[in-house]
């Protein structure tokens, strides 16, 4: 829209008071909506060039076919109002759980960007598998993955009773033991001794990278009783005789 005259007309004319597609998630005043790119191309398309004012590395514009968008809104008598979003590949060979992430700058520092990567890793978690948002991730992107994924394992450790191995971890997370390895490393508490990776750390030290990353935790969580979701049927592609 190049005049402020269409988008006025628009407004007047438009009906819609939320995104297409289905609500999976609602508690209080948050909302989150799961749009197929397939079956509403246009609004994708649209989400993605509004993304793209925001997002220097964004490139995908018009192929939105392939992705699966989740839509977070906030919920008012008018209706839901867009706050951000992110996008899933519907087949990734990498089990990637994300694709792009976007908060909109007016709803910026509410703790909206770590709710969506928590929200990645629900989806993830009933889907049964481990995975990982979609490398390489940007410079801001590998600060808040970075600051979630320590806050998570911290946590996990310091409620443990007993040393825990990534293995265990990455059940208990569906992180990938490539991006805890990665976390625990950047806190220095792995070490690689006879050919695997062993978690070396004390409470203390726990408790004092808590402390430092306090700041950094996730403000709104996920609540998984709140959620509506199953994984879709994947096809199984049949060969030709």
């Amino acid at each position: 829209m190049k005049l402020e005259i269409t988008y006025r007309y628009h407004l007047s004319e438009c009906v819609a008071r939320r995104p297409p597609g289905k609500e999976i998630y609602r508690k209080g005043t948050l909302s989150v909506f799961e749009v197929d790119g397939k079956e509403h191309k246009i609004y994708c398309q649209c989400l993605c060039l509004l993304a793209k004012l925001f997002l220097d590395h964004k490139t995908l514009y018009y192929d939105v076919v392939p992705f699966v968008f989740y839509v977070l809104t906030e919920v008012d008598k008018v209706g839901c109002h867009v706050v951000g979003y992110f996008s899933k590949e519907k087949d990734s060979s990498e089990n990637n759980n994300l694709a792009c992430i976007l908060t909109l700058p007016p709803h910026q520092r509410k703790g909206y960007g770590k709710f969506l990567i928590s929200f990645s890793y629900q989806l993830t978690k009933i889907e049964g598998v481990c995975g990982s948002p979609e490398k390489p991730l940007s410079d801001l992107g590998k600060l808040s993955y970075r600051s979630y994924w320590s806050w998570i394992i911290l946590n996990i450790l310091k409620d443990s009773t007993s040393m825990l191995s990534i293995k265990e971890i990455s059940r208990m997370t569906s992180f990938t033991h490539n991006d805890i390895i990665d976390t625990l490393s950047s806190l220095n508490m792995v070490k690689y001794w006879k050919g695997q990776h062993i978690i070396c750390v004390t409470k203390k030290a726990i408790e004092e990278h808590l402390k430092a990353i306090e700041n950094k935790k996730p403000i709104i969580d996920v609540d998984p009783d709140y959620l509506i979701w199953e994984p879709p049927k994947k096809q199984i592609k049949q060969s030709k005789k």
